[in-house]
């Protein structure tokens, strides 16, 4: 599962309505046909810096989430 960020209004396949904005849990292939669709956009590695910034794989950011305290 990969949490992502919506770029516009979603439906789920449970018919649960989502809002742009809004992070939801999907799956590898949801995930594929919502990219497809232009409902969720890739992380921009290296972009401005704020709280949408990735630090996710391949990012030059320092991990600080669970089990980062005294790295």
């Amino acid at each position: 599962m990969v949490y992502v960020k919506l770029e516009s209004d979603w439906t789920d396949g449970n018919g649960v309505s989502h809002s742009a904005g809004e992070s939801v849990d999907v799956d590898a292939a949801t995930l594929a046909a919502l990219q497809a669709d232009g409902i969720v956009s890739e992380p921009v590695v290296g972009g401005a810096d704020g709280p949408d910034k990735w630090a996710g794989p391949g990012s030059p950011e320092k991990w600080a989430g669970p089990g980062s305290a005294g790295r």
